[in-house]
């Protein structure tokens, strides 16, 4: 028996509905997700099944969205400069032949320090100020900014830190109070105990035989870059489901894949970011927006081993995953499934969650379907 389909959509959409509830048709029977989309600032798509449209589920990596519309933010305001040295900000971090290394460099995965030789224990890993202390001592993989590679476990606690030290309070401070309060938005960088009831557990992927075969056809060495970046190269240290599972990580939010959202508070976040909401106007200004959306670092990757293009912090979706956005579109999936980003340009915000970990990872596919059927709505209007 599938699950039933929950929620609303606004009058042109209704084929979003039709596509979501096919899509649900084929998921096993316990699937649990939400769907939710904005155009121009007007909530268009509200749908789930399973759960509720107000349950909050481990969002991984999309968390960086957050983290980087923060960072967008303060290079608005003046607060930080991207042709800075991460030096001038965060002295420390210049050892090791960092020193050269300035914040647009970092925002766009080329520092070179996507994780520890050591690794992190479980604890450090939902302390960004930890994971940044240690960082700072760590010589790079690469030389920085000759190269980038996705910083997975590590970019938000580095960018955190330059934020903490330009401002004197942390990302997540500043997320709450410029971002998510104002907004009243259901994505949290650090879950308070009082809301724990509304969050529902990261289950494990249960990969059909097929896709078993496929995962177990692709190994990573225990000290591959991948591995490091996924601190898998410390015994014991556990998984991402166990990551997000972790009460630690969900109270102290680390910006990096620490996050807990609904698909309304990641879609929310990103109308709130590119569109004029409830009469506030855009938190980004259409220079910062064109910005934050240029491609900063394209071509390989290597941590993912694979073709990625970055902006400032976030994915360039378009590049990315969904070539039908239009150019410049930023965001960031997750590796449960999450999914959300902004299409400046069809004045799209998309939010997507899913309960249990999508195969593959960090590449749930109906986001495509899903995302392409809203689209195709969206920029007719």
């Amino acid at each position: 028996m599938t699950q039933e389909i929950h929620g609303t959509v606004a009058d042109g959409f209704e084929a979003v509905r039709e596509e979501f509830a096919a899509f649900v048709s084929q998921e096993r029977p316990d699937y649990e997700g939400q769907l939710c989309a904005f155009v121009h600032g007007r909530r268009v798509v509200d749908l789930w099944a399973g759960g509720s449209g107000d349950s909050l589920y481990g969002v991984f990596s999309s968390t960086k969205g957050a983290a980087h519309l923060v960072a967008a933010l303060l290079v608005q305001d003046g607060t930080l400069e991207l042709e800075r040295k991460v030096t001038y900000y965060w002295p420390e971090f210049g050892v090791e032949g960092k020193g050269s290394l300035t914040l647009r460099d970092l925002l766009s995965h080329r520092a070179g320090v996507v994780g520890l030789d050591a690794g992190f224990t479980p604890q450090e890993l939902a302390d960004d100020r930890a994971v940044a202390e240690r960082l700072a001592d760590q010589r790079p993989f690469w030389r920085p900014g000759t190269a980038f590679g996705y910083h997975a476990l590590v970019i938000g606690a580095l960018t955190g830190e330059v934020i903490r030290r330009a401002t004197g309070r942390t990302l997540q401070e500043v997320y709450e109070e410029r971002v998510r309060a104002p907004y009243g938005l259901d994505f949290f960088l650090g879950l308070p105990e009082a809301l724990e009831p509304r969050f529902r557990s990261v289950q494990p992927m249960a990969p059909t035989a097929r896709q078993q075969a496929l995962l177990d056809t692709q190994p990573t060495g225990p000290h591959t870059l991948s591995a490091i970046a996924f601190n898998q190269h410390v015994p014991g240290s556990g998984d991402l489901v166990d990551y997000a599972n972790s009460r630690a990580v969900r109270a102290k939010g680390p910006a990096s894949a620490g996050g807990v959202a609904a698909a309304r508070g990641l879609a929310g976040m990103y109308a709130a970011a590119i569109s004029e909401v409830d009469g506030r106007p855009p938190l980004l200004k259409p220079d910062t927006v064109a910005e934050v959306g240029q491609i900063q670092s394209v071509g390989y990757d290597l941590v993912a081993r694979a073709h990625k293009a970055y902006g400032l912090g976030f994915q360039a979706t378009a590049d990315t995953w969904y070539p039908f956005l239009g150019a410049g579109a930023f965001g960031h999936s997750g590796a449960g499934g999450a999914q959300a980003f902004a299409d400046p340009r069809s004045g799209l915000a998309y939010g997507y969650t899913r309960r249990r970990m999508a195969f593959p990872v960090g590449a749930a596919p109906e986001n495509e379907r899903l995302a392409r059927a809203i689209h195709a709505v969206a920029s007719m209007r």
